[in-house]
């Protein structure tokens, strides 16, 4: 028997997909996990890892979008749901079937412990729409990548939801210009870093630099 709590998410998923709305109204990546306990691997933390919202919001200037009929003064977004495939799979299965009348591009998802069944199954039923699945952990690795012939997943190393985030926007490149200037630039700035540092090592020796 369905929860109301997770009635009243279906009907909003499956209202929003009858809706139509322009593409440029509906958020274009998706990210779920299957519990808030992996928000900090998901969304990124603030004494860990970056992870997919801080690089779409800091890096490559999307906005998270909260409600769908008030869609965010920005043209570039994305969602963020907690949906169990062991716990909820209704909302699971009806996140995926209605991702694409919603209007998104690419799905992340992460899910963590041994049996990390969010990201394949997702996959499987969004199909053909991309899934870039996230191991939260180690032990979430095998199986999140292992789908058979036929039924394909990205994935990304264990705990690097924001190199997911970066795939799930060259992908979007693709089609939108704006996109890919921003990833460019975004990279332009990772090679100047790196420049800097070595010049810093370079001039100021390895005790000072360490000391610095």
């Amino acid at each position: 028997m369905t929860s109301e709590s997770v009635q009243s998410l279906i009907d909003q998923l499956e209202a929003e997909a009858e809706m139509d709305r322009p593409t440029d109204e509906t958020p274009e990546i998706g990210i779920i996990m299957g519990s808030d306990s992996d928000l900090d691997v998901m969304a990124g933390s603030e004494s860990g890892r970056p992870g997919a919202y801080d690089v779409l919001t800091d890096e490559l200037d999307f906005v998270e979008q909260t409600d769908y009929e008030d869609a965010p003064d920005a043209r570039f977004t994305f969602e963020t749901f907690v949906v169990s495939a062991h716990r909820t799979p209704e909302l699971m299965y009806a996140y995926a079937e209605t991702a694409e009348d919603r209007g998104l591009d690419v799905i992340i998802a992460g899910a963590g412990g041994k049996s990390a069944d969010l990201p394949n199954m997702t996959a499987s039923i969004a199909y053909p729409l991309p899934v870039i699945g996230v191991p939260v952990q180690e032990k979430s690795l095998p199986s999140v990548i292992g789908m058979p012939q036929g039924a394909p997943i990205v994935a990304v190393d264990a705990g690097k939801s924001f190199n997911a985030a970066l795939s799930a926007v060259q992908i979007l490149a693709r089609h939108h210009p704006e996109l890919r200037e921003r990833l460019v630039e975004y990279h332009q700035g990772l090679k100047q870093d790196v420049g800097e540092v070595s010049r810093s090592l370079h001039e100021l020796g390895t005790p000072d630099f360490r000391e610095k």
